[in-house]
């Protein structure tokens, strides 16, 4: 690859600081760029964007690159934030973190670094980009470490995001990029991974919606009817859920010990209309069970819709390929698609994203519906 100015969105974990360091070792001019895209409570002990930054300046320093650090909070807040409380106010369960690379990542991030005279941004996303020669368009593929792999993240990245993009980190497994973050003595070399929402952190997650979203209690019903307790609002909730339900002490008078009616209760429905939420007891329950699923606002990696037929798909993000049929899509095929499922795929949850592959091939996308 030939020489060129490249922006590096550095976060202050230590794939994106191996991501810098392998660009510049491949002799690229490499400028590093700190995302800041929270500041409702920069100073709790939760939001850890102050020491993020600290450490993304000391990966500068040293690597030898020029840091800027540039504020996305408002375009986060009108375009990922607001669409994340209105999807849960409507009792779905959003991904942010697929919105937040769509629309502030490889969207404002990109157009801030293009302004710069950037030829190409790059992450530390676990991924990879490949141009088909034969078809002269850019393929999103997974990451080499599949324990790692961030395409189902990626996944509404279209043609002109994925040819400015470069994934170094892709083709490597995440203790190779300790190693050499170790070698090359970056000092978050043993930083522990993020997890969870980026604009929530680590804090329990009800207490921060409990801040946006009013509570409006409604009744707990079981798959008999029967009104088991109380919910603090079907917007804390999301199916499958097994956590935080408060009626885990509920069963059948007599029930012998080790029967089905001491199982663990699970989040099966949400029923907005009635304000009900309804439990079931025992993972395998039929109501989790889904044959097959619809989504909507489609994205597709190549600009169409794949041809129907057989692919595999995850309906959420830490699961392996299940294999599926796509069907032909509705009114609009470009924006609507259906996928069965040969084994039923459990909890499929409304909000969260369908994502389709061909093999290694992320083609696109939509949410469940």
């Amino acid at each position: 690859m030939a020489k060129q100015r490249i922006v590096v969105g550095l976060s202050g974990g230590v794939d994106s600081a191996v991501t810098a360091h392998l660009l510049k070792q491949q002799g690229h001019e490499v400028v590093g760029i700190f995302m800041k895209n929270w500041e409702d409570d920069d100073d709790s002990e939760y939001c850890s964007s102050n020491i993020d930054f600290v450490d993304a300046a000391s990966v500068a320093d040293v690597l030898g690159i020029e840091i800027e650090h540039v504020n996305f909070a408002a375009d986060y807040k009108d375009r990922v934030f607001a669409e994340f409380l209105r999807e849960y106010k409507a009792g779905r369960t959003p991904n942010p973190d697929v919105l937040c690379n769509a629309e502030i990542k490889f969207k404002a991030f990109l157009d801030h670094a293009m302004r710069l005279g950037a030829e190409k941004i790059a992450t530390g996303h676990y991924a990879r980009v490949r141009l088909n020669e034969a078809t002269g368009r850019h393929e999103l593929l997974k990451g080499l470490d599949p324990s790692k792999d961030q395409s189902y993240f990626l996944h509404r990245l279209n043609q002109a995001q994925l040819s400015k993009t470069l994934f170094p980190v892709g083709e490597l497994h995440k203790t190779e990029v300790r190693r050499i973050a170790e070698e090359i003595g970056l000092p978050n070399a043993k930083k522990k991974d993020s997890t969870g929402i980026c604009f929530i952190g680590e804090r329990p997650f009800r207490e921060f919606l409990n801040r946006y979203i009013s509570k409006e209690p409604g009744p707990i019903r079981d798959d008999r009817g029967r009104k088991l307790g109380e919910h603090q609002g079907l917007s804390f909730y999301t199916l499958g859920q097994r956590q935080g339900l408060g009626i885990g002490g509920v069963k059948e008078k007599g029930a012998q010990r080790g029967s089905g009616d001491h199982s663990p209760w699970f989040v099966a429905r949400k029923d907005v209309e009635k304000n009900t939420l309804w439990v079931v007891q025992g993972h395998d329950h039929p109501w989790l069970l889904s044959s097959a699923l619809a989504a909507g606002d489609a994205s597709w990696v190549s600009g169409e819709a794949p041809a129907p037929g057989r692919y595999g798909s995850k309906a959420r993000y830490r699961q392996a390929d299940a294999p599926c049929e796509l069907e032909e899509g509705g009114g609009d095929a470009a924006a609507r698609f259906s996928l069965r499922f040969g084994e039923p795929q459990w909890a499929v949850t409304p909000g969260q994203s369908a994502v389709l592959y061909d093999g290694e091939r992320c083609l696109g996308g939509g949410v469940i519906v």
